[in-house]
């Protein structure tokens, strides 16, 4: 099986920036995705960004040139840099890989809180 830790995430103020990382271990055949997912206070999970196994990356229009994706392929890493931070981009950050035999596998979310 899989396995997802994630860290970097805390307390920063508006306008601030923050990068998490999600570290995958285990038995790993065939990555088709990595994802970062949030979810924020009272509202349902929603998709962040996507980076593929050849890098290719997809964002959410709310996060398009203010979050950035990417990958360490040696250490089986995944990151979420986030930039020019908002209150309402507050929530449980998700970090997530899927396989290409749609096998899915979710990191802890640790949160993210944006305030002064």
């Amino acid at each position: 099986q899989v396995q997802l830790v994630e860290s970097g995430g805390g307390l920063v103020q508006p306008g601030g920036s923050l990068r998490l990382s999600c570290v995958a271990s285990g038995t790993i055949l065939s990555i088709y995705l990595m994802a970062w997912y949030r979810q924020a206070p009272g509202k349902q999970r929603e998709l962040v960004a996507v980076i593929t196994a050849g890098g290719t990356t997809n964002y959410a229009d709310a996060v398009k040139g203010r979050f950035t994706i990417s990958r360490d392929n040696a250490k089986n890493t995944v990151y979420l840099q986030m930039n020019s931070l908002k209150p309402d981009h507050t929530a449980v950050y998700y970090c997530t890989v899927i396989l290409r035999s749609s096998l899915s596998y979710w990191g802890p979310g640790p949160q993210v809180t944006v305030s002064s």
